[in-house]
């Protein structure tokens, strides 16, 4: 029978991975990556469990890609470590791919296989067509699974742009096709699926765009998604117009312009390009600047000018910084300091909540109904969303009169099966979440980030004695060492009521001896949690180190 799992990606925002199975032979859609929330300190990414992989390993056929962002392929070179299967995806796509093979240092003869949306992939049983859909990043594709209980379609991530500035229609035509010969179950992306009407066209974009080019007579600072390479076009091709020089900035952007370059997805005289170091010979109204920190991140290169800290660029009054991206979800602190920063030196700057400068690349409500109508599944199952967004899409699939039964809300973990053509959701595997901190992946447990944020907000506390094995008799300490927890001088009495707590814990050390060394952490633990709540309610990380000798 044929099964859909997803181990990541819904009730979720990024994390996008799912697993198509029919009998011995399996392949992933997908393997991305989320960046963490708050309550993570110190983790870099956040990536799928690959449990279900390893314990499945004999049956993987290859890894399908939709299109280039973080949330559908940052996972792949930690998954290419382990697996070292064949992976399917256009060329943009497995060039994006390919750089992040280098930064992880992997082979670089992985066994990527460049597809064109229109063509066929036999994969195992699987028949597997590319279709081209419209996205926030060229070479986006859909999927047309043909399996052998039915045909599956899958629309990664699009939207319906009817006048695209790159060219790349979503091909409602082949949708359309597929929906005439019939579609088991369509997997439908439901990010935008709260929000009315239409996606605004990118082509309004660059109008906006355009009235800042003839109304800024100082530099043009924008500030873009490396990936958006329709967008970079966009401000190229303004710049030739108003005989600006650009000068591109930051890594990822110089990166993913040059391989956008050599596809031919971006164009511009050689001469247009200048170099950092040149910019300054020219008037300010001459140039533009391309760069990465739309998302106000720490290290990105707009966020080291806002600090006066980049070596090459200088922000000053006169110049116009255009943040043209939204603000992803739990950036907005980050963002709004860095436009603060901005402002202090003099700068004028323009983001999303005061001008329509950039659109999203999900569908919206109108659109998603239009897909739907098209498509004519026997079962929907939305996907890629947090879980109001799949419960919105479903509800979408009901206005348009399909039956409940047959409109799958899945969780990460759901096993969706299908048999002779019914579908159901019809058991759950266990899934979760991999932590990469520096080099570690997966060392880190919610223990550990348990801790980490105890010694964010509150501090730690150490304790250090050293305790005669066979007598319990304490021949050093206790002492009490605190960071982050009270100023010592200031908070000295609360220290030494602790240490009057440990002592009274040490003197109900019941015979017979050895000392129980874990026991005895243990308890001091629990007491000096208790005590320091009750006195100035905080909760340190409390770490009692005793040595028996």
């Amino acid at each position: 029978m044929l099964k859909i799992i997803p181990l990541g990606g819904l009730g979720e925002i990024g994390l996008n991975m799912m697993i198509i199975q029919y009998d011995s032979h399996m392949v992933v859609i997908d393997a991305g990556l989320m960046f963490p929330d708050d309550y993570m300190p110190g983790v870099d990414l956040v990536i799928p469990d690959f449990t279900f992989l390893r314990e499945n390993r004999e049956k993987l056929r290859g890894v399908i890609l939709t299109h280039g962002h973080e949330d559908h392929i940052g996972a792949m070179p930690f998954l290419l470590k382990e697996f070292p299967v064949r992976v399917f995806g256009t060329g943009f796509t497995l060039d994006l791919l390919r750089e992040k093979l280098k930064e992880h240092v992997l082979p670089l003869d992985a066994d990527l296989k460049t597809v064109i949306p229109g063509e066929m992939q036999e994969i195992g049983p699987f028949r597997v067509e590319w279709i081209r859909v419209n996205h926030s990043i060229v070479d986006g594709a859909g999927l047309a699974l043909e399996t052998p209980e039915g045909t599956i379609l899958h629309s990664g991530d699009f939207r319906i742009d009817p006048t695209p500035v790159d060219e790349q229609l979503t091909d409602l035509i082949r949708f359309a096709h597929y929906g005439e010969k019939g579609v088991l179950a369509f997997l439908s992306d439901s990010t935008n699926a709260e929000k009315e009407g239409y996606t605004l066209s990118e082509r309004d974009v660059k109008k906006t765009l355009r009235d800042y080019f003839l109304a800024c007579p100082g530099r043009l600072i924008v500030a873009s998604f490396a990936s958006n390479i329709t967008r970079i076009q966009e401000v190229i091709s303004l710049a030739e117009e108003f005989g600006r020089k650009v000068v591109f900035n930051g890594k990822s952007m110089i990166t993913n312009v040059g391989i956008a370059k050599e596809r031919g997805f971006i164009h511009f005289p050689e001469d247009l390009e200048i170099a950092e170091k040149k910019m300054h010979a020219l008037p300010d109204r001459q140039v533009v600047v391309i760069t990465t920190g739309s998302q106000g991140e720490p290290m990105s290169a707009l966020s080291r000018m806002a600090r006066e800290q980049h070596k090459g660029i200088k922000i000053h009054s006169g110049d116009t910084i255009i943040l043209s991206s939204k603000f992803i979800p739990g950036n907005e602190k980050a963002i709004t300091s860095v436009i603060n920063k901005l402002y202090g030196l003099g700068a004028e700057v323009i983001y999303e909540n005061v001008s329509d400068i950039h659109t999203s690349g999900h569908a919206r409500k109108a659109e998603l109904k239009t897909m739907l109508s098209l498509v004519k599944p026997r079962y929907f199952i939305p996907i890629h969303g947090e879980y109001r967004h799949l419960v919105k899409h479903a509800k979408i699939a009901f206005d348009m009169g399909m039956d409940e039964k047959h409109v799958l809300i899945a969780r990460d973990g759901d096993v969706i099966r299908f048999n002779e053509g019914n579908g159901e959701i019809a058991d759950t595997i266990p899934t979760g979440r991999t932590f990469v901190d520096g080099k570690g992946v997966g060392d880190i447990e919610e223990t550990v980030l348990r801790d980490r944020q105890k010694l964010k907000r509150h501090g730690m506390v150490v304790v250090q004695m050293v305790l005669d094995e066979q007598t319990g008799k304490i021949l050093y300490g206790p002492e009490m060492i605190s960071r982050g927890f009270v100023f010592e001088d200031q908070g000295q009495f609360i220290l030494e009521d602790a240490q009057c707590i440990v002592l009274e814990v040490v003197d109900e050390i019941e015979t017979p001896l050895p000392v129980d060394r874990k026991g005895l952490e243990a308890e001091i633990r629990k007491r000096l949690k208790r005590f320091f709540y009750n006195v100035i309610e905080r909760n340190p990380l409390i770490i009692p180190t005793i040595i028996t000798v």
